[in-house]
């Protein structure tokens, strides 16, 4: 689940393709992680729809493989963001085959799943929500900067004032929460594109961060019916709350609208929500600063050196 309640804007009820109408994306090269599923498939169809060739990473590539079999215009490719032999291995494979990368949305995820760890004993949310998209946004930073106008759009969430960084325990080694671990990776998700548009927009990369509102989507396979109930998200017969949720359609418009639209032009590190810009910018600079560091010591790559 994404964003607060707030009852939808009109503005929170335009969908991607509404967002795209009159934008030509011909010969643009996309690439939209978990591209396959929920508000990424309907970034994948619009972006496409629009002429983009997309290329779709994937964890399940097969399954990718058949849900956009009938897709012209895109590509699928196996990787699994916990795996930074794997995101390392798609990257080359991409610069191998793309001299540019126009739009890059990181948008795969996964949230409240129970203790999990990879690689090197990395918190799985962090490590996949978070170090996963910097380490391939660094990896694929010379066809980024081969793009005279490159955007990369990182797939946050609502933001509460109490999300924090745990700096002494990133990975949750002393007491695992959920939903605390969650937040922190979504959290980084808004301090990464803050700083990374800062490193990138003399080379006409910029970057920003998106919530895409509260959707229901395979995101909350970790969820019970109970919890959910509980939340007031859903009634006990799985029927959503009135007005709380909005299609997947319009879940992804916001991220298409950050990675596309000319209002953009000359601005970035923003947090945006409904298609606007947020006001009163949430990523302070010295803690996005912070972040870059920290992961770029994790993941051993960084643009910045």
């Amino acid at each position: 689940m994404n964003g607060d309640t707030t009852p939808p804007s009109f503005a929170a009820q335009l969908t991607a393709t509404d967002v795209l109408d009159g934008i030509d994306l011909g010969g643009r090269t996309a690439v939209v992680t978990g591209g396959y599923s929920g508000i990424g498939l309907a970034t994948t169809l619009a972006l496409v729809h629009a002429g983009a060739r997309v290329v779709v990473p994937a964890r399940r590539p097969d399954a990718a493989k058949q849900v956009l079999a009938s897709v012209t215009g895109t590509d699928v490719a196996a990787v699994d963001l916990s795996d930074l032999t794997s995101v390392r291995a798609f990257a080359q494979r991409f610069l191998d085959a793309h001299d540019t990368l126009d739009l890059l949305i990181a948008n795969a995820g996964i949230m409240a799943c129970p203790e999990t760890r990879v690689g090197p004993g990395w918190e799985a949310q962090f490590a996949t929500n978070h170090l996963g998209h910097y380490a391939l946004t660094n990896l694929l930073w010379p066809a980024l900067t081969r793009s005279p106008t490159a955007r990369v759009v990182s797939v946050a969430s609502g933001r509460a004032p109490a999300w924090h960084i745990r700096w002494d325990d990133v990975h949750f080694d002393r007491g695992y929460d959920k939903w605390e671990a969650y937040t922190q990776s979504k959290l980084a998700n808004i301090l990464f594109a803050r700083h990374l548009d800062v490193l990138g927009r003399e080379r006409g990369v910029r970057a920003f961060s998106v919530n895409p509102g509260w959707v229901r989507t395979p995101l909350q396979r970790h969820l019970d019916v109970d919890e959910m109930v509980a939340a007031g998200w859903i009634d006990a017969d799985g029927t959503a709350r009135p007005g709380l949720f909005k299609s997947v359609e319009q879940g992804a418009a916001t991220q298409v609208w950050a990675a596309t639209s000319g209002q953009l032009d000359g601005y970035g590190g923003g947090y945006c929500t409904d298609h606007r810009i947020v006001e009163g910018d949430p990523a302070d600079g010295a803690e996005a600063a912070r972040l870059w560091m920290l992961s770029a010591e994790l993941t051993g790559v960084d643009i910045a050196r």
